[in-house]
């Protein structure tokens, strides 16, 4: 059962079990790395209504990134990339909601990275609702950003031999994102 856009408004809290925070990055120049993070909360405000009235904020365990391989990322907690210890939080806090269509929504807010705070703007297309066997209203987002990573202050890279870099600057961020509504 769906629910009318009118029923959606009200408070959400991120449902981790369906939930990914994910990201994709250029290594070596020739082929991608993906990853995750496994710890995080997230909450939102939705006006199904008025969908600029919306706003949400995600804080991110630094230091539960995943990417498959655990040397990588030891690697990747360490300051030359988010120095996890220092900086124990990824937060995105949402300044602009803007309804694009019936399913697109562009969702800007603030980006804090290593104590570096940037505007980030997530194209967000908007997948339904459910109501779940529990009785529990979901809905579910999808969407992404292309960050520089050099912006939040991220830069370490080592010199190929060949020429270029072994770690791309552009950083695609991922969310597939199941909400759940608060009573």
């Amino acid at each position: 059962m769906t629910v009318e856009t009118s029923e959606l408004t009200g408070d959400y809290v991120l449902d981790p079990a369906h939930t990914r925070i994910g990201f994709v990055a250029r290594h070596a120049m020739v082929t991608k790395v993906r990853g995750a993070f496994h710890q995080f909360e997230g909450t939102a405000h939705l006006d199904g209504e008025t969908p600029a009235n919306s706003s949400g904020q995600i804080v991110i365990k630094t230091a539960s990134i995943d990417t498959g391989v655990e040397q990588r990322d030891q690697h990747l907690r360490t300051n030359d990339f988010l120095d996890a210890p220092s900086f124990p939080d990824i937060t995105f806090r949402t300044t602009k909601v803007e309804q694009k269509s019936d399913t697109d929504y562009r969702v800007t807010g603030d980006l804090t990275v290593k104590d570096t705070t940037k505007p980030v703007t997530i194209d967000f297309e908007y997948t339904g609702n459910a109501v779940d066997p529990y009785g529990n209203l979901r809905v579910g987002l999808e969407g992404t950003a292309t960050i520089s990573r050099k912006e939040f202050g991220v830069t370490w890279n080592a010199a190929l031999e060949g020429g270029g870099v072994l770690v791309g600057d552009k950083v695609v961020l991922e969310f597939d994102i199941s909400a759940i509504k608060q009573s």
